[in-house]
């Protein structure tokens, strides 16, 4: 599996070996993103054979960060800005900028799937829930609830949080967005999709996450 990136007039054309999506179709995904959700959305890099589009051989993230001087398409923006700057960065990787709309738990896939079915049997109220090819689940949770996280785990018990497999994600980090892949090992898919029955704006993992099991 290769890939090229033809550049012209700053244009960058990411190609893989697999079957890429149609603009048409990533730039519908990002307008639900900007206009239903009000997330700002950036194109990103890809990868193949483990190596990062973005050309640095010695890259720490290939294929899972934001393409270099990309523009941040905001929330709201309409479907017609979308498709005319997504146009731009043909087979980028939707990427989501945490810290904004949201804030990140990100837990083990299996512990992350128990977590939510018993959360949901509680009845308390869940945010988007993702999961990425290697096996990290990724719960949307409320701006400034990664650096609430630490002291709330402190007051549980819990002074070591990698003891648990879990850290929290905010300002500065981004996030691969369903559908696209993640560094050459496959699709971001959701665990739980946004829904408009579920908390458009999720909330901070307070009295819930004091549950977490274990």
């Amino acid at each position: 599996m290769g890939f090229t990136i033809g550049i012209s007039r700053g244009i960058r054309d990411i190609r893989t070996g697999s079957r890429r999506r149609s603009r048409s179709s990533d730039a519908t995904v990002v307008a639900e993103y900007t206009g239903l959700w009000g997330w700002d959305v950036v194109p990103g890099v890809r990868a193949a054979a483990g190596a990062c589009s973005c050309g640095d051989a010695g890259c720490p993230a290939p294929g899972a960060h934001p393409l270099a001087l990309a523009p941040v398409i905001r929330a709201g923006a309409p479907l017609d800005e979308v498709t005319a700057v997504w146009s731009e960065f043909p087979g980028a990787a939707l990427m989501l900028p945490v810290g904004r709309a949201f804030d990140v738990i990100e837990v083990a896939e299996p512990v992350g799937r128990h977590a939510l079915a018993r959360l949901e049997r509680m009845g308390l109220p869940v945010g988007p829930v993702a999961v990425t090819p290697d096996g990290r689940a990724h719960f949307f949770v409320a701006p400034g609830a990664a650096a609430a996280l630490p002291e709330l785990l402190y007051r549980m018990g819990w002074d070591d949080p990698a003891a648990l497999d879990l850290r929290g994600l905010g300002p500065g980090t981004h996030l691969t967005a369903p559908p696209s892949d993640r560094a050459g090992l496959g699709p971001v898919h959701w665990l739980r999709s946004p829904a408009l029955d579920s908390p458009t704006h999720p909330r901070r993992p307070a009295s819930s996450w004091a549950r977490w099991p274990t």
